[in-house]
């Protein structure tokens, strides 16, 4: 047997080696007989090791099931050193957390380890699973362009310099969006990819920085529900096939946006999170109501949201103080909040219980459908404050009352996305989602002059309050690609420079065609239980975009410089 030494136990008379390799550990055992028991006992842990031994079966005290070969142990008779391991950064038989440095600058040590080791062998077991499904669905798969021209829309591209285009560069794409539709174009009607994508990115826990893998699908032919039927069966079977985790819903709700915003508070909701979001602004327009601070500000424009919890009137004061205060520390003003009681009359216990007269509360009851001991906590502001904060306090009350079910996965498709928004540091109009999608409704009669009100095709896939991708179906129409353009400030002459490929190809006949393209790395981290995409990625960046084990990004000299036309320019 071959492996790395994982962990030593010296008995004094006797030496267990636990020698490690991709597929577990076994136990291995020597005795003080052995003329290498002495050049064990110092050798250094990870180490790696050549061993002839006997197998023998252990008694049956002493079997450990937790080892797949927990019922054998090994008798040493021999052995000899492979490679030798210096002394240790980090040990690799814990799984015990370490700072991010040293685990990203000694990653080799770090993938050693059991947990990150299991996740990355899940995560090819993964790739293995959808390349044989899309197959088995009928799709062809294909490789489009890394090196390619720069877009305008999205995060920043890194650019690539072009030695034989002096002053020239290529962008690294930032997912293969217009390659795909071009598939379409070209008359193949069922592409996909597990696609490399690179954008200039800030990381996050559910974002690597710098590059990620996506499942990047196109299908020609097809309107919103062949796409969804296409990726429910790929989902549901996926998640049934690597997770113990129940299907909340075997045919995945569809919610349209506003719908989302207004009961959730985001277009990520989780659907185990049964707090569900009430608008209640017009209450507060009612004379027998007298909370004066929020009816000042609903005359000023400003919206009232609430949410509702069910049976908490035994709750202590702390439980409801705790919320009010933490809204606070999230930047927001509070959350006011009372609990429904009935004795004579229904009134409202609470702080600002006292506002509210029983006519009142009567239709607030009716509007959130509360009962006689739920709580309501409410927020006051402009419409994007409150649904922030309300977003948030579902989950946070949630996590703190314990009602979301963590045995189950909850996808829902989000729908009817508006095509365009007002951006809030210009006040103008841009593209909300991605600019080629197509707009619902009779293309011939869109009114053009009302752009806020146009809805598209663009979905996005949501599981577990994580956006595992945005979709679409495409505006294969080149005249309507122009107009809409126009109203996010793009004239003709530029569309044409900035997307030649895509119109061009429109131009000669193209078929109608949508995809959607679902994160490779949130699936793998839902599926393995992290809360952090570096856990699921073999060799992931740091939070400032660098790979402190092979020390990118890193200076060139200046022969390459100057081989490429490119002059650094000290500050």
């Amino acid at each position: 047997m071959s492996g790395w030494i994982n962990k030593k136990r010296d008995h004094g008379n006797l030496l267990f080696i636990d020698l490690r390799d991709n597929y577990g550990v076994t136990q291995c055992v020597v005795d003080k007989s052995n003329k290498f028991f002495k050049e064990l006992e110092k050798i250094q842990l990870e180490s790696v090791i050549k061993i002839n031994g006997k197998v023998l079966e252990r008694s049956k005290e002493t079997v450990n099931s937790e080892l797949l070969t927990g019922e054998v142990e090994v008798n040493i008779i021999t052995f000899e050193i492979l490679g030798h391991s210096k002394e240790l950064p980090m040990p690799v038989f814990s799984d015990q957390d370490y700072s991010e440095e040293i685990r990203l600058k000694y990653r080799f040590l770090d993938l050693r380890r059991k947990k990150i080791h299991e996740n990355i062998i899940l995560r090819s077991k993964v790739i293995s699973f959808i390349r044989n499904k899309m197959h088995e669905l009928g799709f062809l798969e294909f490789q489009t362009p890394i090196l390619t021209s720069s877009s305008p829309e999205g995060a920043r591209d890194f650019l690539v310099p072009s030695r034989l285009n002096p002053g020239k560069f290529y962008a690294l794409p930032q997912a293969p969006q217009q390659f795909k539709q071009l598939v379409m174009v070209s008359g193949f009607d069922k592409y996909f990819q597990i696609a490399p994508c690179f954008r200039d990115e800030d990381s996050r826990a559910d974002r690597s920085p710098g590059e990620f893998y996506q499942l990047d699908l196109e299908m020609s032919f097809v309107e919103q529900e062949d796409v969804f039927n296409i990726v429910e069966k790929l989902m549901t079977s996926l998640f049934k096939k690597f997770s113990s985790k129940k299907m909340m819903f075997e045919k995945f709700p569809r919610i349209n946006y506003q719908e989302s915003m207004l009961k959730y508070g985001t277009d990520k909701p989780d659907l185990r999170n049964p707090l569900i979001i009430n608008d209640l602004t017009e209450i507060f327009k009612r004379e027998d109501v007298k909370f004066d601070i929020f009816k000042k500000l609903v005359k000023s424009g400003s919206k009232v949201r609430s949410i509702v919890t069910k049976n908490t009137k035994d709750k202590p004061r702390s439980f409801f103080d705790n919320i009010d205060k933490w809204a606070k520390e999230q930047g927001a003003s509070g959350l006011a909040y009372f609990t429904f009681e009935s004795e004579n009359k229904i009134s409202a216990k609470g702080p600002v219980g006292k506002f509210f007269s029983e006519n009142s509360l009567k239709e607030i009851m009716k509007i959130t459908s509360a009962n006689i001991g739920d709580s309501i906590f409410f927020a006051c502001g402009k419409i994007n404050e409150v649904e922030k904060i309300l977003s948030l306090a579902r989950e946070k009350i949630a996590k703190d009352l314990n009602i979301v079910d963590e045995e189950k996965f909850a996808f829902c498709w989000i729908v009817d996305y508006p095509m365009f928004e007002l951006d809030n540091l210009t006040n103008k109009i841009k593209f909300s989602h991605n600019p080629f999608s197509m707009p619902q409704g009779d293309i011939k009669n869109i009114n053009f002059d009302k752009p806020l009100d146009i809805k598209a095709y663009q979905y996005d896939i949501v599981c577990n309050g994580v956006e595992l991708s945005s979709g679409a179906i495409r505006n294969h129409i080149p005249d309507l690609m122009y107009k809409l353009f126009a109203i996010a400030g793009y004239d003709k002459k530029q569309v044409n420079e900035k997307f030649s490929g895509m119109i061009n190809a429109l131009s000669y006949g193209a078929p109608p065609h949508g995809g959607i393209a679902p994160g490779i790395d949130r699936i793998v981290m839902l599926l393995a239980n992290e809360k952090n995409i570096r856990e699921v990625t073999m060799f992931p960046m740091n939070q400032n975009a660098q790979d402190l084990m092979m020390e990118a990004p890193s200076s060139v000299s200046d022969s390459q410089l100057k081989e490429l036309g490119i002059q650094i320019k000290k500050k």
